[in-house]
């Protein structure tokens, strides 16, 4: 989530305490905190995701230190809250060592080869792209940053989020 520019005076205000503010933060980062929890937990734990994370904004706002990193911090919580809620009720966790381990040594090379090329395949363009540049082309942060007009700080970002993507398709 990149809060639109003409949120930022609003996300000031709302970090210095102004509880008007922090109001409509809450009310308009919502929908992105349901988008995130909808890719980060089971179903049936969205809405308490989406709950514990506004209420987690609403407390520790203060303790962001860089507003520029606000969005990255609200994916964490999220994140976080799902991994929670999904270990708590079902003993799931999206981001299973062991699973992946075990569906590794479960494929011979030939079967890893094909669901790496379809996992892939369906990634988006960007994500695509950022995975080959790392992974297969062994560029650097820098140089992925560099190639793609992205700031290495976007270019991480993107990475993180391929990878994500790419062992869920694989693993999950």
């Amino acid at each position: 989530m990149a809060l639109p520019e003409r949120y930022l005076p609003l996300l000031d205000a709302a970090h210095r305490g102004d509880p008007a503010a922090l109001d409509r933060l809450l009310q308009v980062c919502q929908p992105d905190i349901r988008r995130y929890a909808q890719r980060s937990c089971l179903i049936s734990d969205v809405d308490d995701a989406v709950q514990e994370a506004l209420l987690v904004l609403s407390r520790r706002l203060s303790s962001v230190r860089a507003l520029a990193a606000f969005s990255g911090w609200l994916f964490k919580v999220v994140q976080r809250e799902c991994r929670r809620l999904g270990r708590r009720m079902l003993d799931y966790d999206p981001y299973d060592d062991e699973r992946a381990e075990r569906w590794l040594a479960a494929h011979d090379d030939a079967a890893l080869k094909l669901e790496l090329v379809n996992t892939l395949e369906s990634l988006p363009r960007d994500y695509l792209e950022i995975i080959l540049l790392r992974d297969f082309e062994e560029y650097s942060i820098a140089e992925i940053a560099e190639a793609l007009g992205l700031s290495t700080a976007a270019a991480k970002s993107r990475l993180h989020r391929a990878r994500a993507m790419a062992r869920e398709y694989l693993v999950g």
